[in-house]
């Protein structure tokens, strides 16, 4: 896993965890977006970087969120909810995110993504890394487990943020600016090296826009 530092939020509630600063020192060429809109059942794809070693990093925006689907009481679950809302179900606000060690027509995938419930309330934030289309590979020893979290973030008054590392077979992904945290193992049989592809996505009814979007291709560390 990548070393990372831990702190309470402000609130002093809550554990956040971040990648150490050290690790930007391996960044290399870099991709910038700004201020896009995706529309539902948009793939886009983030050319310019090495997708199989690469950190990138979204913010997104979202407007109408009156529209957002009913978050039914007994989805008390995240890694339940994510494994039977993955990225291939569409929602309303979601499923939008990433869609890492892709091959190019999207036979392999892993899928790190957002979606928005509306709560009696307040909205809810689910945060998923659905593996089940990881790899082409149907091996029984194979995890393709999905992971989920649910997001302590208010998407009414803050934009929903999104990092992720890719090192070959490791996805580690970052909600929130570190308030979830998931890792992720993938081992795709087409998207490997520079057969693997990186796609921003939005695959729910619903648009959402990107505030800027950052990805670099990651140099090796010097072990010294």
């Amino acid at each position: 896993a990548i070393p990372r530092s831990l702190w309470l939020d402000k609130a002093g509630k809550q554990l956040v965890q971040w990648p150490v600063m050290e690790i930007e020192s391996l960044r290399k060429e870099r991709v910038t977006l700004l201020d896009k809109e995706l529309k539902m059942d948009s793939v886009l794809e983030v050319s310019g970087v090495t997708a199989s070693q690469a950190d990138v990093e979204v913010s997104f925006d979202l407007k109408g969120l009156e529209k957002a689907e009913i978050m039914d009481p007994s989805w008390v679950n995240p890694q339940l909810l994510c494994s039977h809302k993955g990225a291939s179900v569409k929602g309303s606000f979601g499923p939008f995110g990433f869609l890492v060690l892709a091959s190019k027509h999207l036979e392999e995938q892993t899928a790190i993504f957002f979606r928005v419930f509306k709560a009696p309330k307040k909205y809810v934030v689910l945060m998923c890394s659905d593996q089940s289309r990881s790899s082409l590979s149907e091996s029984p020893e194979l995890d393709k487990t999905t992971y989920g979290a649910f997001l302590d973030v208010n998407p009414l008054h803050e934009k929903l943020s999104l990092r992720s590392l890719i090192d070959h077979s490791v996805v580690e992904s970052f909600g929130g600016q570190g308030k979830v945290c998931i890792t992720a193992r993938a081992y795709p049989n087409m998207a490997v090296d520079n057969e693997a592809h990186l796609y921003v996505f939005n695959n729910g009814t619903q648009n959402v826009r990107i505030s800027n979007l950052n990805a670099w291709t990651m140099g090796k560390a010097k072990i010294i």
